[in-house]
């Protein structure tokens, strides 16, 4: 179980692991993209850090949907619309939610992949973020309904989450930026999909903590 605290805890983690990565996820996109996914997605996670300093925050919706909207206001490009309906949508699964549990945090995940998929207008397979959130989702999924242990669960989810990654290197991009260069995106990981894994570490410390 993990209570408002760890939460604000693990948001805090996150912010720390993206700043300190945002020169890589620069790296990511210098190639496919316009150089600039680790800059954007720093701004938004110093303001996050900002905003958890200087907010009482009444329960876990409220600190997720106050990151959300930050993200949402200070994120350039797509990004910053996908992972702000992420963060909304775990809102929206823990409205009269105390704590997390392994069914709540199943709920959040399929929650905002969904909201990803209508928002980016994108699925599986199109070398975006969501190559590393649906084998993640789903591989959990099926590992609890397996019996499997929840910190087992969370191990070989995460593993396919980093799978997703170098699965994103290996197909041509459809959407964003990177869809413009058609074949010569092969070969390079996606940065949304580099960050997903990221914040999803994070998350899966978390729930194998609580």
């Amino acid at each position: 179980m993990v209570n408002k605290d760890k939460v604000i805890q693990v948001i805090g983690s996150i912010s720390d692991v993206i700043i300190e990565n945002s020169e890589r996820l620069n790296d990511l996109d210098r190639a496919i993209g316009d150089a600039d996914h680790g800059i954007n997605m720093k701004r938004g996670f110093e303001k996050v850090k900002v905003t958890l300093d200087s907010t009482d925050f009444t329960d876990i919706t409220h600190a997720f949907k106050t990151v959300g909207m930050t993200l949402l206001t200070t994120v350039g490009g797509a990004s910053g619309p996908l992972y702000a309906t992420a963060f909304l949508k775990f809102a929206d699964q823990c409205k009269d939610v105390s704590e997390i549990d392994a069914q709540v945090y199943e709920n959040m995940l399929g929650a905002a992949i969904e909201g990803i998929k209508k928002r980016g207008k994108s699925d599986a397979g199109c070398k975006t973020m969501l190559d590393v959130w649906i084998p993640y989702y789903d591989t959990l999924k099926k590992e609890q309904e397996g019996g499997a242990d929840l910190n087992d669960a969370l191990a070989t989810s995460l593993q396919a989450a980093k799978e997703g990654f170098e699965y994103s290197k290996t197909i041509i991009a459809t959407k964003g930026r990177a869809s413009y260069l058609g074949e010569r995106s092969l070969g390079h990981g996606d940065p949304g999909a580099a960050s997903t894994v990221l914040i999803l570490q994070s998350f899966t410390d978390m729930l194998q903590e609580g």
